[in-house]
């Protein structure tokens, strides 16, 4: 497979262990380059992967020092993406949850749609623990509430296709979507910025620690992020968003998305 000269996987990854690697190749087998972000792991996970780019031109590594969240090692990958040329990134969690066969697919939508947010609407096994997939649906009515309507299926699911510049202009504008935040921030202030969407399911796996698995994930810390992120968009909705918002909407500025989002 030749390497995409616009499009790349880009893996944020902080102390996941041996998964990383695993990730990384199964990646490969779907679409290079891929690139990692190693947020400043300190469980040796880099090392595996760093040997794996020494010997295949179509891996690269970059190391930050200190851990600064996932929405900063993104941020990082994007800067490099948008120097080097490349148009779109598709993220992909490190920890084995999204299903890179669903790579192509993705990326398929992106080239035929480059202005769109490609974004997974996660089709989730037995094993997801309740407590997400509950959580999910207050996050899921929250976006609806700060774009006013559809568009955003899924504002915690990190396997989609961004359009680099439109996220780089995002990192920019907000001091915030650099840790657990990252996902739901990006995609809203996207919208916000009339960036159309497209959404498509795609699985999403829970792997037990005994497989692997690694989650970190603090209910009290994470929660208190979230809750701190919806205040700030709210906020910022209420004092003007929703009145360039509406007036998109009726504008039709949102009408390129219609025909790409498949109904929730």
């Amino acid at each position: 497979m030749n390497p995409s000269p616009t499009h790349l996987v880009l893996i944020p990854s902080f102390n996941t262990g041996g998964i990383l690697a695993d990730t990384v190749r199964e990646a490969l087998r779907h679409w290079s380059p891929v690139w990692v972000v190693i947020d400043g792991s300190t469980d040796g996970s880099a090392a595996a992967v760093q040997a794996l780019a020494a010997g295949d031109p179509r891996v690269r590594v970059m190391v930050r020092e200190r851990n600064g969240g996932k929405g900063a090692a993104v941020a990082t990958g994007v800067a490099e993406a948008l120097a080097a040329g490349f148009t779109h990134v598709l993220s992909l969690d490190s920890d084995g949850q999204h299903s890179a066969a669903h790579i192509p697919e993705f990326m398929r939508a992106s080239m035929e749609h480059p202005a769109a947010l490609v974004l997974g609407r996660p089709v989730f096994g037995p094993e997801a623990p309740a407590v997400r997939r509950y959580g999910r649906k207050l996050s899921i009515w929250l976006a609806r509430l700060e774009i006013l309507g559809p568009g955003i299926d899924d504002p915690l699911f990190g396997f989609r296709v961004y359009p680099v510049a439109a996220l780089h202009r995002v990192f920019a504008a907000t001091r915030g979507a650099r840790r657990f935040d990252f996902d739901h921030e990006a995609a809203v202030r996207m919208f916000w910025a009339g960036v159309p969407t497209l959404n498509l399911p795609a699985p999403c796996r829970y792997l037990a620690k005994s497989a692997g698995g690694v989650s970190h994930f603090h209910y009290v810390r994470d929660n208190l992020v979230l809750i701190r992120l919806h205040l700030r968009l709210l906020a910022e909705f209420v004092l003007g968003r929703w009145l360039t918002v509406v007036r998109r909407r009726r504008a039709g500025a949102f009408a390129a998305a219609s025909p790409l989002r498949e109904p929730s």
